[in-house]
Parts: C-alpha cells; sequence; structure tokens
C-alpha cells in the first residue's frame, strides 16, 4: 500500500491509501476519487518529502493498518448483517433499485468489474466489499 497526501481543486487536503501509483491513477481517471469536503472528483496528489520508515515508524504503521483492517472487517459484517445477499445478480438488482424498479434496500454479492464499470457509468453508487480470509457470506 501506498499513502498520499491528495488535494482537490479547492484546495482542500485529505490522505489516501492506495495498492500503487498505477492505482491512484486509474481510480481518479474513473472518477472514483473524491475530496470528502466537497466532493469534488478533481483529484491530485500534494508534494510529499519522501521519507525512510524507522523500526518505530513502522511499528506505527503495521498498528494502524491493523487497526484499518479491524474497522473494514468490522464495517463489512455490519453490511453483511444488515443487507440482502443478492449473489451473481448484484449488477441487475443494484440497477433495478437505482432506477425505482425494485424496493429500497441494501445488497451486497458478486460482480464483474465489467459490470461495476457500467453500473458507475449508469450513476449507481456501488462500493467494493473487502472478503477476509475467515468471512462467509
Amino acid at each position: 500500500m501506498i499513502h498520499f497526501s491528495l488535494h482537490c481543486d479547492d484546495d482542500h487536503e485529505f490522505e489516501g491509501w492506495f495498492r500503487s501509483n498505477d492505482d491512484f491513477d486509474a481510480q481518479v481517471e474513473k472518477q472514483l476519487v473524491s475530496c470528502p469536503v466537497c466532493g469534488s472528483d478533481k483529484v491530485g496528489k500534494a508534494l510529499m518529502a519522501p521519507s525512510v520508515a524507522t523500526g518505530r515508524q513502522k511499528e506505527k504503521i503495521a498498528i494502524a493498518m491493523s487497526k484499518m483492517a479491524s474497522e473494514l472487517r468490522e464495517m463489512a459484517k455490519k453490511v453483511r448483517e444488515n443487507s440482502d445477499y443478492v449473489g451473481s445478480d448484484f449488477a441487475e438488482q443494484a440497477r433495478k433499485i437505482h432506477f425505482g424498479e425494485a424496493e429500497q434496500r441494501g445488497i451486497y454479492g458478486e460482480a464483474t468489474r465489467d459490470e461495476v464499470e457500467a453500473l458507475v457509468d449508469d450513476g449507481v453508487d456501488v462500493m467494493p466489499l473487502p472478503v477476509f480470509p475467515d468471512d462467509h457470506n
């Protein structure tokens, strides 16, 4: 994971974690990164001073990553407990809910990358749900 200091076109500063520089660029191109203050999707990387992680810094990073994983695990658990599992019908069901053709409710399931991109193109809000080794549907 790479940590970036980011800014929007209104000069709000915030941070983000990405798998790689290419991952950041791809998400920005698809307008998947937005400012948490104003919602702008005109986001860029701020200048950052290079840093060398010391043993203590590595320990802090490991603790922060563990905390983040724990929070993601809890969030995913709550989504699963409070949403309907629709399996591979996720894209179809999400689109029907978005366009008012089905009951408004929380759902989760599986979708291909192409299906997710098509949902985003249609204005459907979707978010990947992390899966951990000990997760069960």
